[in-house]
């Protein structure tokens, strides 16, 4: 042992100055082998340290010192960070700890928030429930009758339009007795648009004249009924069925539909109520308040003539004239001119038309059209405003509502009844449709083009009487399903119908070759009057019927009908070749109908 110890002490000490503790040689490159041996000797050393309490003749401690650091050079390429930066470097590190902790609860916090809205939208604040229809309803009120008006608004509030008609009758239809001693009396009465039910009735004093729904600010609502019976003007809120209020009818004047809506006359911000009463030698105009029903000057003579029927025009600048019928042709008043004689000064926020100024000049007795005018019809215009349809005994006529200027006239022999309007092809401009007279009991159903005034379409039906004028849906997509009453001509070796059927005929313009033929019509009774409505904003097209149907006693029927429900029950009738269409490519058309609600 000790002749190890020596050996190993003597070959430490034969190291020179100029060589480090593993024997190489500074500032040069030495032999790999060399590098090996000296680690050896290095490991060897350290190997030996714990045999140095029993060497003999051994070494100081500070020699052993020495070779143990010597053992290890790697530690001395290992630096040592200065103690500023370590500092720097720790609270970086907890800024960032702290700043992933602030994350994460921001996190937990949205995502509980999140939850929260999600929970009270499910589940605390209830979804409005949609109303559920019955596709079809029939009411039928026995020992009644009933009159040519039928309304529709949203009585109830649930965004669904319900109807208004009036019954003449003992008892009502939730056993309201008359609060007045004649019998029959009349009542006035709403029924739920979904499924018929009666929602509130309100007893009248007989007779019944006329009534008209949906006047904006009437006694302060947003709109309401007014009604003309007896010697009584009453203003009803069709919400409730409460008067709003009740005024005399003003004496030695009658009154006649429509009712007129001029501005704010008496500054009380609500619209006032223009009432026009032909006579036989001449036309008297009042003027109510809206809000509460008083008088708003005195009476006017419009005109010293009798009319047969009135309108009141806005041109798109927002100007008012009151256009009526005469034996002579049609004649035009202005407004702002009616409003200075009824309440000077209110005529100043009334606007003015040129081109109507000039037509207005002179007095009203020099008419617009030296004409007779069978039907004036206001038609939509396609950037807003209205332009007028004149019907006479030989031709229509459109008129534009702004500048007065003929657009086009079209030659007929004779129009059975009021035209109306609707959209045949996709260029957003409003088309006519007529009845025109086709002489041997037959009938031309006819769509004119809004633009030219030319023929788009056209069907030969026979004529039957007590039948609606045609109507039509606009959809989504810029055009209309066309609606209209008739009996197809039979082939002159076909069994012909009987002369009392009616039916209802369904264009749709995607295929113009083909018509849908429904009998749900009730041919029989009497047809009083029909509205053809959307009862929800966009959807649900259906027909409301007031009929007398024939039979044993008095008694008023009315009905809703749908009509995706008729065309689907209807029958095809091909006009002409139908190339490679089928029967259930025209009902899928009407399937996929989505309806345009009218501004």
């Amino acid at each position: 042992m000790n002749y190890i110890t020596q050996k190993a002490k003597h070959r430490m000490e034969a190291r020179t100055p100029n060589q480090d503790p593993y024997g190489r040689a500074h500032g040069s490159q030495c032999h790999r082998s060399q590098q090996r041996d000296s680690e050896r000797a290095g490991v060897w050393v350290v190997c030996s340290l714990p045999l140095i309490p029993h060497l003999q003749g051994g070494f100081e401690m500070s020699d052993l010192v020495d070779g143990r650091v010597e053992a290890q050079p790697l530690k001395e390429r290992v630096a040592k960070a200065p103690r500023g930066k370590s500092q720097a470097s720790g609270t970086k590190a907890r800024r960032l700890a702290r700043l992933s902790r602030c994350r994460t609860a921001v996190f937990f916090i949205s995502l509980f928030l999140c939850l929260t809205v999600v929970f009270a939208f499910s589940f605390i604040i209830p979804c409005p429930v949609r109303p559920v229809y019955l596709r079809t309803w029939n009411h039928t009120y026995l020992e009644s009758a009933t009159y040519d008006f039928l309304a529709v608004e949203d009585v109830n509030r649930d965004k669904v339009l319900d109807v208004l008609f009036v019954l003449e009758a003992n008892v009502g239809t939730m056993n309201t007795s008359c609060t007045i001693e004649s019998i029959p009396c009349v009542f006035m009465v709403a029924v739920a648009g979904t499924n018929g039910h009666t929602l509130w009735e309100r007893p009248l004093a007989p007779p019944f004249h006329w009534a008209q729904c949906g006047l904006q600010g009437l006694g302060g609502t947003d709109s309401g009924c007014l009604v003309a019976h007896a010697h009584l003007l009453t203003a009803v809120n069709k919400n409730t069925g409460d008067f709003l209020w009740q005024r005399p009818h003003p004496p030695n004047f009658n009154s006649q539909l429509p009712v007129m809506t001029s501005p704010d006359l008496d500054g009380d911000k609500v619209e006032d109520l223009v009432l026009i009463g032909p006579g036989p030698v001449e036309t008297k105009l009042a003027v109510l308040s809206g809000r509460a029903g008083t008088r708003i000057g005195p009476e006017l003579v419009l005109i010293p003539m009798e009319t047969t029927k009135h309108l009141l025009h806005s041109t798109g600048s927002g100007s008012h004239y009151v256009l009526f019928r005469t034996a002579l042709g049609l004649h035009v008043r202005a407004l702002w001119r009616i409003a200075a004689e009824v309440q000077p000064g209110s005529e100043k926020t009334l606007r003015r038309e040129p081109a109507w100024e000039a037509a207005a000049e002179g007095t009203s007795e020099q008419p617009l059209r030296s004409a007779v005018i069978h039907w004036l019809v206001q038609v939509p215009k396609k950037r807003g405003g209205h332009s007028l349809l004149l019907v006479t005994g030989g031709a229509v006529e459109l008129v534009d509502g702004d500048s007065l200027q003929s657009l086009w006239t079209t030659n007929v022999s004779g129009v059975l009844s009021q035209p109306s309007t609707g959209y045949y092809d996709k260029d957003d401009i409003t088309d006519v449709v007529l009845e025109e007279d086709s002489g041997n009991g037959t009938k031309r159903v006819a769509i004119l083009n809004g633009r030219s005034g030319l023929v788009q379409w056209q069907l030969i039906l026979l004529a039957r009487p007590n039948t609606p004028q045609p109507v039509s849906f606009r959809s989504i997509h810029t055009i209309s399903v066309f609606v209209f009453w008739g009996q197809m001509v039979a082939p002159p070796d076909a069994m012909r119908p009987s002369s009392e059927d009616t039916f209802t005929y369904m264009l749709h313009p995607q295929h113009p070759d083909a018509v849908l033929e429904s009998s749900t019509w009730g041919g029989g009774g009497h047809t009083v009057t029909l509205r053809a409505t959307l009862l929800e904003r966009s959807r649900h097209a259906c027909f409301i019927t007031l009929a007398a149907p024939a039979g044993a006693g008095p008694s008023v029927t009315l009905s809703k009908r749908k009509l995706k429900d008729d065309a689907s029950r209807s029958h095809v009738c091909w006009l002409g070749d139908h190339g490679e269409h089928q029967d259930e490519d025209v009902k899928y058309a009407f399937e996929r109908l989505r309806f345009h609600q009218e501004a």
